[in-house]
Formats: structure tokens, C-alpha cells, sequence
């Protein structure tokens, strides 16, 4: 397989800039990761250590094999919210005695662990992550049920998990609840529909309804252990499988819980890994500080593939879309990759086959972003974009082999759409910093609604003022910039994280090793195709 050869120059000033610029992104990013790893802050850390707790990242620490990676999964859930970032939830792709699980952690130092509406939403990412890639999961509880002021917004929604619990279950994945601490009220259900429950004496705390409330709605007097407690449930009501005398014994019959799976992956082994020729490091100075300058995408893809090797397909046609097969630790993949932002009629044919042979050879298909959208104007209106455009996103949503998206700069309009962004479910989606998402860049938004108001005005006979479309048009663009911001984006979970360029190969590695837990195939049929 041929090697890509790589061109760039570290000393060039457009390099200097970009690395500048993602240096200080990167800066940011560090400061909202740490906020979520501090979770309540000091003093209710200090409060639940104080109580002999572990807090919820130590326990995963504990939990996951040592040594081994953990890919925490929307760390920056809640961002630009009243809420706390990280969302007062850990998730992630961990391994435990071998296997790869989704791990569920509450961070009980934030408000008891209550769960506001990212909360779940976090949570029910992680458990599509698990449905989709077969994966099992562990829960790690220790939470006071939902955040009430904000229950008009998550009640609803929430009764999904215990839905996912039980379809996870019956389609023969495994799940784990170990209980360090309160699991009340509607998150009572997760230890009960779990597969195996683990209860930590004197900790754990599972009841429907607390003594408060036993009191109010019956009259009866109980304590907490009478009512929910882990002996109690142990030896009594049976919901829980196994009493553990303390966290770290918790921790231990979890992880032997876990080996007693003996599980198998149903998709292919990978290959022998070979690192690529160039060095992942030079990706913060490749990526752009400035999206409308376009960066080449094969100096990405030199630095994240093995052997920097990759088979292209139709080289010489539809050459703003880059596509071709290569391995990432590993495991084949098929890559589509944005070389010049535009896609245009020929590099949406290019992509609809591509990503057609790519189903017919069970080959995963990595995506990676830079796209402006579908070229526009009149000619290539008549020329049947909107058709060629059509033929790609469905491909791209009939495609069954899975998917990994890359933003890795401009992601706007249907291009999103075409090049699998969140609507189309990837196995999984990641930023990079700099990358933008949004219905089109903030200057072509703010000038497209400037044009509309000023022909408004010429149909109305009326003077445009000029003065006030300007001050409008700054503050469109400074609300796209704003809105469209890789922070925004994954603090809403249209993401699975913002990583560091540099990152990308080894979080593209767990990814691909995920997926493979499941059997991977292709579509053999497609919807009608436009022609």
C-alpha cells in the first residue's frame, strides 16, 4: 500500500500561527477538564472524603484494569450552562479483566449526585454507546435521584435508561450495578434491573421511598438500613447479589463479576500496529486557525494512519473528497476525508460508491470533517446537486458497517449531514477544538439574512438602514461563533468529547477496538437512489 508523503514545513509562518492559535485552544480545554474532574469542588470533596467515600474517579480507576486506557466519554456535558461541567457524571470505555464496558459513575460531590437533564443525557449516550458497539456496563451508584427544580425537563426522558437497561440484558449484554451510596426513588431501578447488584454495607441506600416519605404516606417509622439498606437487601429482599464490607471489596467482585463473562468479541482481530511515519505532534500545527483557510487533509491522515499508508480511491476524480482504505491500529478502515471544504456533484458520486464498496467488504468508515456543504449557485443547481447530494446522505444513513466522525474544522450545512455528523448516529464523534458545526459560517449567515432584509426593504419601498443592519449583522456573527464553538456543541452532546489533535489516532484506536466487540458487516441493499 502506497504511503503518503508528508510536505509540511514547522518553520512556515501559517504553521506558527495554527499552533499558536490551537495552543491556546488546548490551554482551554485543560481548564474546563480540570473543572470537571474538581465536580463539586474543595469543599464537598473534602466532605465526602471526610466521609471515608472514594470519589467517582478513583472508583474508576480502581475498577479498570491497571495500566490500561480509559476513554472518558462528553466530559464536557453541561458547558456554557447553570450547571456543573462533566454534568455530575464519569463515562467511559474502560477494561476490566479483559473487556471492554461502558462505565456509568455518579460524582455524588456535586449536589448528592442528583441527576439534572445532561445528566441523562449523558447517561443515555453512553448506553446507546453500549447497545451499539455490544458492550457491557458497569454502573457505579451513588446518586439522590433527580435534581427536582429542573424534573419537568428530565422526568420524562429518564425512564429510558431503565428501558436500556433491560434491552441490554436481553439482547445478552451484561449489566453491572455496584452501589456505594444512594440509588433512591426512580434510581432505585437501576440496581433492580441490572443484571448483578453489588451493595456496600452501611453505604448503600436503595429505596423507593426514603423514612420522610415512609412516614407522610403511611405513617410508619424506619430507618434507612430497615428500609433500604445493603444487609438488608442482601439478606433479605434479595435485590442485591452480593454484600461487599466496603468499596475497594466492591471494586474486587465487580471486576470477578466481570471475568465470569468470558467474553468474546464477535468482530475480526486486528493486524499487526505500525506507528505512522510522522509525527502526531505536528497535528496542532497543521490543524487551521482560520476555517476558510483549508488545510490538507492527507498531512492528517500521514500522522494517524498505520504506516502512514493509504490506498486511494479515484485519485484523480472528485479531488475535494478524499477517499481511500487503510488500517488504524490494525483494523481496516475506509476513510472519507474533506481535502477543500466544498463537496461538489463529483465528490458526492465519489463518496455514494466509495462508501457502498466500503459495506460490500465489512469495512468501518472513518469521517473526517472540514466541509463548508454542498457547492451552490446556477449551474450546479442544473447540474443536479441536490440529487448527487441525496445519493451520499443515503449511503451515508443506510451504511450499516460502523462510523466514526472526525470534526476536525468547519462542519456546515447538509455537509454535516453527508459526512455522518451526529443526526446519522455514528459509533462515535469527536472535535477537535478548533472545528466549528453550524448551519453555515457566521459571516455567510449574517450576510444571507443582511441580503433578505435589504430586498425586503426595496419590495416595501422602504430605505434600508444601513447603520442597523451592520450592528445586526455582528451580532449574528458573534452569536454563530459563539453557538457554533466545538465547547458549545459538546456541552450539548452533540459530540463524544473535544480531544487534542494529537489524541486522535489513540482515541480512533479505542474506538475501532469498541466496535469490533459486535459483529461488523455491511449492507448488502440500499434505499431508492436518485439518479
Amino acid at each position: 500500500m502506497p504511503a503518503l508523503t508528508s510536505r509540511v514545513n514547522q518553520q512556515s509562518e501559517e504553521y506558527q500561527t495554527n499552533l499558536a492559535h490551537n495552543a491556546g485552544l488546548l490551554k482551554l480545554l485543560e481548564e474546563q477538564l480540570r473543572l470537571a474532574r474538581d465536580g463539586g469542588g474543595a469543599e464537598y470533596t473534602k466532605r465526602h472524603k471526610d466521609r471515608g467515600r472514594l470519589l467517582a474517579r478513583e472508583r474508576v480507576d480502581l475498577l479498570v484494569d491497571p495500566g490500561s486506557a480509559f476513554l472518558e466519554l462528553s466530559p464536557l456535558a453541561a458547558w456554557g450552562t447553570e450547571f456543573v461541567v462533566g454534568a455530575s457524571v464519569v463515562t467511559g470505555i474502560g477494561v476490566v479483566e479483559g473487556t471492554e464496558c461502558v462505565v456509568i459513575a455518579n460524582d455524588a460531590t456535586v449536589k448528592g449526585g442528583t441527576s439534572n437533564p445532561y445528566t441523562w443525557k449523558k447517561m443515555l449516550r453512553a448506553m446507546h454507546i453500549a447497545r451499539l458497539n455490544r458492550l457491557p456496563v458497569i454502573n457505579l451508584v451513588e446518586s439522590g435521584g433527580a435534581d427536582l427544580p429542573t424534573q419537568a425537563d428530565l422526568f420524562v426522558p429518564a425512564g429510558q435508561l431503565f428501558r436500556d437497561l433491560t434491552q441490554l440484558s436481553a439482547m445478552g449484554v451484561p449489566t453491572v450495578a455496584l452501589v456505594f451510596g444512594n440509588s433512591t426513588a426512580g434510581g432505585a431501578y437501576v440496581p433492580g434491573m441490572c443484571d448483578y447488584t453489588v451493595m456496600v454495607d452501611q453505604q448503600a441506600k436503595v429505596f423507593l421511598g426514603g423514612p420522610p416519605l415512609v412516614k407522610m404516606a403511611t405513617g410508619e417509622i424506619a430507618t434507612d438500613e430497615d428500609l433500604g439498606g445493603a444487609r438488608m437487601h442482601s439478606f433479605t429482599s434479595g435485590l442485591s447479589d452480593y454484600f461487599a464490607r466496603d468499596e475497594l471489596d466492591a471494586i474486587r467482585i465487580g471486576r470477578r463479576i466481570v471475568a465470569t463473562f468470558h467474553w468474546r468479541k464477535l468482530g475480526t482481530k486486528p493486524g499487526p500496529v505500525r506507528a505512522p511515519l510522522y509525527d502526531p505532534g505536528e497535528l496542532r500545527g497543521i490543524a487551521s486557525a482560520d476555517l476558510r483557510v483549508p488545510f490538507d487533509s492527507q498531512e492528517v491522515l500521514a500522522r494517524i494512519l498505520d504506516s502512514s499508508e493509504l490506498d486511494e480511491y479515484k485519485p484523480g476524480y472528485g479531488t475535494s473528497l478524499l477517499t481511500g482504505w487503510g488500517t488504524l491500529h490494525g483494523y481496516p478502515v475506509g476513510v472519507l476525508a474533506n481535502a477543500r471544504g466544498v463537496i461538489f456533484s463529483e465528490e458526492a458520486k465519489k463518496a455514494t460508491e466509495f462508501i457502498q464498496l466500503s459495506n460490500q467488504v465489512d469495512t468501518p468508515l472513518l469521517f473526517m470533517h472540514n466541509t463548508t456543504g454542498y457547492i451552490v449557485g446556477k449551474s450546479f443547481e442544473q447540474g443536479g446537486i441536490i440529487k448527487d447530494g441525496a445519493k451520499m446522505i443515503n449511503a451515508v444513513a443506510n451504511s450499516s458497517v460502523p462510523h466514526l466522525s472526525v470534526l476536525m474544522g468547519a462542519s456546515y450545512g447538509a455537509g454535516n449531514y453527508g459526512m455522518c455528523g451526529r443526526a446519522y448516529d455514528p459509533r462515535f464523534l469527536f472535535s477537535w477544538p478548533n472545528s466549528r458545526t453550524a448551519v453555515m459560517g457566521p459571516q455567510q449567515l449574517a450576510g444571507v439574512l443582511s441580503i433578505v432584509a435589504r430586498e425586503a426593504a426595496e419590495a416595501a419601498g422602504r430605505e434600508f438602514d444601513e447603520e442597523r443592519n451592520a450592528t445586526r449583522s455582528a451580532k449574528i456573527e458573534e452569536q454563530i461563533e459563539r453557538e457554533s464553538f466545538s465547547f458549545y456543541m459538546s456541552g450539548k452532546l452533540y459530540d463524544d468529547g473535544v480531544i487534542d489533535p494529537v489524541d486522535t489516532r489513540t482515541v480512533l484506536g479505542i474506538c475501532l477496538s469498541a466496535c469490533h466487540s459486535s459483529v461488523v458487516e455491511g449492507r448488502r441493499g440500499f434505499g431508492v437512489f436518485r439518479m
